[in-house]
């Protein structure tokens, strides 16, 4: 049992470090936690009083089930016995069985918020839930307009220049709900989504006022739950999706795409990592309203978030033409929001590069927005 003892080795000094950062003393009874002044105090104080986990913990735990469940797995296998007995040690009591414990991997961690990963933690189907940021910029300003869309298709280059104010006014809308739970026996859900992010020339009086581009993208997704060790970081996630993008004008600003994309996600603590290739499903060559869109909105992006104990959020998204010469194009956008009053929060979103809406699929600039948020990622 030596590599297993080696395997808890890591666990215990989480646990030991957990110990040493706790500033909460357990209190006598929930009552005690009544006169503390600070919220996030006496949240604390009623998580101990009560017993319960923070979100780490509760991640180290499982994470750690899982991997001795996983060693007396391949013991059990090695000897010919099931593995679907209780099974016990100084730290672990496996109760329900192996894959139980398993199927538990990354419970709490900042993906199975999200994505509701791990067994106990599915909420059932046709629940509402966030997906990307919800948020109004009233200030939205950008060093380039663009008021004359163009593309390769000639009748989807615009003849006559739009009237463009540099500061506007964006909103986006976001949520998923769950469709199908556990397809697979413990795993496999498929999510639809809808997310909407409108660009309105609200300041522009002598153009009476236009909303400028408007983004529709409905998506149905397939996640799967996984549990790997890569560099330090957890894999959680697995995905394949069927995604339709369009801005719902008629020609020339006519702009649409549909793609499969792949999806795996990992985390480490306060951090997560989305990685995110795709293939473009073709349009007819006659009737493509942009068909060098993947040189510019890409074939891939990555979306790095880092969630604080405080509610600060900050996320870096990046995506590329995974090309070379001419076709090498691609965009950085970094968003950042702080609560304010609950889920009100101030969010700060900075954009460079290709493609911020549809219309401006290959059109370079770079955006600051400016405003509030209702959502957080986490």
């Amino acid at each position: 049992m030596r590599p297993l003892r080696f395997a808890l080795c890591p666990l215990a000094l989480v646990a030991a470090h957990a110990v040493a950062q706790e500033a909460t003393p357990t209190p006598s009874s929930p009552q005690a936690c009544v006169g503390l002044d600070s919220d996030a105090l006496r949240l604390a104080c009623y998580d101990a009083a009560f017993g319960r986990k923070s979100d780490a913990q509760a991640t180290a735990t499982a994470d750690a089930t899982a991997d001795y469940a996983e060693l007396l797995r391949r013991d059990l296998d090695a000897k010919g016995k099931s593995g679907d007995t209780t099974a016990q040690n100084g730290l672990f009591k496996i109760d329900a069985g192996l894959d139980q414990a398993q199927a538990n991997a990354g419970r709490g961690s900042l993906l199975d918020r999200r994505w509701e990963l791990a067994r106990d933690s599915k909420l059932g189907v046709f629940q509402l839930r966030g997906y990307k940021p919800l948020y109004l910029f009233p200030a939205f300003w950008t060093s380039s307009p663009n008021p004359s869309p163009h593309s390769p298709n000639p009748r989807d280059t615009a003849t006559e220049p739009m009237q463009l104010q540099s500061t506007e006014t964006k909103f986006q809308l976001s949520f998923k709900t769950k469709v199908w739970e556990n397809i697979f026996g413990d795993n496999g859900d498929l999510w639809t989504a809808y997310t909407q992010d409108s660009h309105w020339q609200v300041y522009n009086a002598d153009s009476s006022r236009p909303f400028r581009e408007t983004n529709y993208e409905p998506e149905a997704m397939l996640v799967f739950r996984t549990n790997y060790s890569l560099g330090g970081w957890r894999g959680r996630l697995l995905g394949v999706s069927f995604d339709h993008q369009s801005n719902g004008r008629g020609d020339p600003l006519s702009r649409s795409w549909n793609r499969i994309i792949g999806s795996v996600g990992l985390d480490d603590g306060k951090w997560s990592l989305v990685l995110r290739p795709w293939w473009r499903i073709p349009d007819p060559r006659n009737n493509d309203d942009n068909p060098d869109i993947s040189n510019y909105m890409g074939r891939g992006d990555a979306t790095l978030v880092w969630h604080g104990d405080d509610g600060r959020e900050f996320s870096l998204l990046a995506r590329h033409s995974l090309r070379t010469g001419d076709e090498s194009h691609g965009a950085l956008q970094l968003d950042y929001s702080i609560p304010i009053n609950g889920n009100f929060r101030g969010h700060l979103q900075i954009f460079r590069g290709y493609g911020e809406s549809m219309i401006d699929y290959n059109h370079m600039a770079t955006y600051i927005g400016l405003g509030i948020s209702l959502l957080e990622w986490y």
